[in-house]
């Protein structure tokens, strides 16, 4: 093989293994938008091209002859403006522009691929680009006119991506480079006839267009879900937060009318705790358990004040030395309080209790009251307090899930355990 083939055998076979890495990236993502089904689509085309391109250097290097010339540069002529094509597909699927006008330039594009593969075609007959000699390829006069499409294409994509006003920096001037390099590379490639220039421009040109645009929206569309869920989390806490102390003060006022004394006692309890905690009622992000706890110890201790014997507490704490998101215990404990155990005339006795697994640590809430049937579908989980909410933080500030075990009469079980 000669130098010439050599070369362009090596930079196919490294592009291909380059694009296959982010044809597998492309695959294994999970909800891919428009703008990445499009990009996938046009790094499967650049193997299939550089996959033919590599078997026409290896079949060259062995047996050439004019028809085989002449098909084969005729392929990659009209391959190489379809690939441009795909490009101005992914842009107009990347950029921010009205639809209409997206419609309009789209149209003049197509019109302007379809010209110049209509030409490609004539140039078997006519010979205006190139033709074969004894199996040598040979340029014509009007050779680099057939790149004609994809000068056009690129000044339009310039102008697209250059213009867009929600584009980055870094983004423009990776499209620049896409846009600029394969120019220069086909300029050089009329100087150096036999190199593939061109096709190590693309290498190139793909990776800085996947890394400063793809990579980089990945990476803004990650930080802007991360804002929405400290949103709703934000939303979800200013909810849960006041009802977590309005009906601590509630069990007080009603302790000032049946004990005096028991709701002074309460009141001082409360508020050095409010003293000493209001920090962790404030936080969104993951606090200690141990912190939690007091939570529940503080609710619990006002609770029993109030119902004295119809309310039992039992503590089985093995382990607190972890991490969880605020107030995602203690509303499950005021759920078995009040709809499970108050529920009955005679009271109950409610059991919190946590332990470590090799997944990792578990909590749970346990309550001898009324229960409830999980399956019933008239069953609303507003009836209890911000279940849904629960779920939602345990699921998205960390591994964490919720379960809940219920049966009529004999009571209730959550399970929220929180993995490694």
């Amino acid at each position: 093989m000669d130098p010439k083939s050599a070369f362009n055998a090596s930079v196919c076979i490294i592009g291909i293994a380059i694009l296959l890495i982010h044809v597998v990236n492309l695959l294994l993502k999970r909800g891919r938008r428009k703008d990445e089904n499009s990009l996938l689509i046009f790094i499967l085309f650049t193997i299939l091209h550089f996959s033919l391109y590599l078997t026409f250097t290896l079949v060259k290097a062995n047996y050439t002859s004019d028809t085989l010339i002449i098909s084969a540069y005729t392929t990659f002529f009209i391959m190489n403006n379809i690939e441009v094509l795909l490009l101005f597909l992914y842009t107009i699927s990347f950029v921010s522009y009205k639809k209409k006008t997206i419609e309009i330039i789209a149209l003049i594009n197509i019109g302007i691929f379809f010209i110049y593969t209509i030409l490609d075609i004539v140039n078997i007959f006519n010979h205006m680009f190139f033709y074969a000699e004894n199996g040598i390829y040979v340029r014509s006069k009007m050779m680099l006119f057939s790149q004609g499409y994809q000068f056009i294409a690129f000044s339009i994509i310039l102008f697209l991506t250059l213009l867009d006003k929600k584009l980055g920096i870094s983004q423009k001037i990776a499209f620049l480079v896409y846009c600029v390099l394969p120019i220069i590379a086909i300029i050089l490639q009329n100087m150096l006839p036999g190199y593939a220039i061109a096709y190590l421009s693309i290498i190139i040109s793909i990776e800085i267009l996947f890394l400063f645009v793809n990579m980089k929206k990945n990476m803004m569309l990650a930080q802007e879900e991360k804002k929405t869920k400290e949103a709703e989390i934000k939303l979800m806490m200013s909810q849960i937060r006041p009802h977590f102390i309005y009906n601590t003060l509630a069990s007080i006022s009603t302790l000032i009318k049946i004990d005096p004394d028991k709701a002074q006692q309460g009141l001082d309890e409360f508020t050095e705790y409010l003293r000493a905690n209001f920090s962790s009622l404030s936080e969104t992000g993951l606090v200690p358990f141990k912190d939690e706890l007091r939570h529940i110890e503080t609710y619990l201790s006002l609770e029993k004040m109030r119902f004295d014997e119809r309310l039992n507490v039992i503590y089985d704490i093995q382990c607190k030395d972890f991490d969880i998101p605020p107030l995602c215990i203690q509303p499950l404990v005021e759920n078995a309080v009040k709809h499970g155990i108050l529920q009955n005339i005679e009271g109950g006795t409610i059991t919190i209790r946590s332990y470590e697994k090799e997944a990792g640590f578990v909590v749970e809430i346990i309550d001898n009251g009324v229960g409830f049937d999980v399956n019933d579908p008239k069953l609303k989980e507003n009836k209890h307090i911000g279940l849904a909410n629960i779920r939602y933080r345990l699921s998205t500030m960390c591994k964490g899930e919720l379960n809940i075990e219920s049966e009529i009469d004999k009571g209730t079980t959550a399970v929220v355990t929180f993995y490694r």
